[in-house]
């Protein structure tokens, strides 16, 4: 498998094993998604109380190369899921989440009989309502260290979507 089809398949791993921990049903989508910038969908059960059950479309991408500063990780992004992500009117919302990992796959995951820890960091941003650009191929993006892709925030976002505030 070559290293880019394995980061995917890593930052996938990564994501269902936060989604299944939240209570979330993750899954992949299909082509015809996929060329539209969804990569995975994300549903919460309905909790008591709430009208309906919480749906999010993420765009995933995955490096090992070193895009963090003190404050953020700073991300090129191809226009064309840029374009796709900063859209105004999107239902269900959509998010991107930039996994960082190892250079060596052989680092990316840690294992005892007590643990197995998926090394480095998730990071997730919404680019609703982003500014256009002119730029031709991609944008950098800015995203707050302080949103870690986590069971919290995971558990935070679907809260705000089941009770239809902006992320």
């Amino acid at each position: 498998m070559d290293i880019n089809t394995q980061k995917e398949e890593f930052s996938y791993a990564c994501i269902y094993a936060i989604a299944s921990a939240a209570g979330c049903i993750c899954q992949r989508t299909t082509t015809p998604l996929d060329r539209l910038g969804v990569d995975l969908i994300i549903t919460g059960i309905a909790e008591p109380g709430l009208p309906n059950f919480p749906i999010l479309y993420i765009q995933v991408k995955c490096t090992s190369r070193e895009f963090l500063n003190e404050n953020s990780l700073r991300y090129p992004l191809n226009i064309k899921n840029y374009e796709e992500l900063r859209t105004n009117n999107a239902y269900p919302p959509r998010i991107i989440i930039v996994v960082t990992v190892a250079d060596r796959p052989k680092d990316w995951l840690q294992q005892t009989e007590a643990q197995l820890c998926l090394k480095r960091c998730a990071y997730w941003i919404s680019l609703k309502g982003a500014a256009p650009t002119d730029n031709k191929e991609t944008v950098t993006i800015s995203i707050p260290r302080t949103n870690i892709f986590s069971v919290d925030a995971l558990t935070t976002i679907m809260q705000r979507i089941a009770t239809g505030r902006q992320l």
